[in-house]
């Protein structure tokens, strides 16, 4: 039985959950991919948490089409993105499947996160995609190495912004995925300049909020 027969939504179903965060056209493959991650998640969500979100289609908003969202705000086609505190893989996987040329980095410190990352990675055939074990804090990057760095309701941003200012290329990017009360604080923050926050389809409190280091 394919994944996505097993799980219950067909891949237009899938393709209908995505459209209001998209605004480019996913290809069958991609859909097939989306699917299959799915179904993993599921899987390794009985015995370690991964996603609070019980129904499919839901999932598949929230995780899927709340992180390609951000590919409608920057150029992602290509380049280097790290994404700190991956979890069960967003924003950073579903950037990667919408945009395979991207070079991701997935950054987590859970053992057993990073297996469920591994097998994605694995059965999905994703080639261009490192996974590290590791808090962010502690990963050795060198200086200079990503177009973008992006994080989901991690937290404790103003440590985050200082890492990010050492790692990220020039002219590169961080992109938040945060509440709107977050993201008016950090607006504040010194030594950045940011975008206007942009609200995520379908929410009203939740936005993307994209910054680069001033100077």
């Amino acid at each position: 039985m394919d994944a996505h027969e097993n799980d219950g939504l067909s891949l237009d179903e899938i393709a209908r959950a995505l459209s209001p965060y998209i605004r480019q056209t996913v290809s069958g493959p991609q859909l097939m991919s989306i699917a299959t991650y799915l179904a993993l998640l599921k899987k390794w969500n009985q015995t370690i948490p991964l996603t609070s979100i019980g129904e499919d289609s839901e999932i598949v908003a929230r995780h899927f089409g709340e992180s390609m969202f951000a590919g409608s705000l920057l150029p992602m086609e290509r380049g280097r993105l790290a994404d700190v505190g991956s979890g069960a893989g967003f924003p950073g996987l579903p950037l990667k499947i919408a945009y395979p040329d991207l070079q991701v980095t997935l950054v987590e410190p859970n053992v057993k996160k990073c297996a469920f990352l591994r097998e994605v990675q694995a059965t999905l055939g994703l080639s261009g995609l490192e996974i590290v074990r590791s808090r962010y804090e502690d990963f050795g990057a060198p200086p200079a190495s990503f177009d973008f760095v992006c994080s989901r309701a991690l937290g404790g941003y103003k440590r985050l912004l200082q890492w990010c200012r050492g790692v990220l290329k020039p002219g590169g990017h961080v992109i938040l995925w945060l509440g709107i009360e977050d993201s008016n604080l950090l607006t504040k923050t010194k030594g950045w300049n940011w975008e206007l926050p942009v609200s995520i389809a379908e929410s009203r409190r939740r936005v993307v909020l994209t910054g680069r280091p001033a100077g």
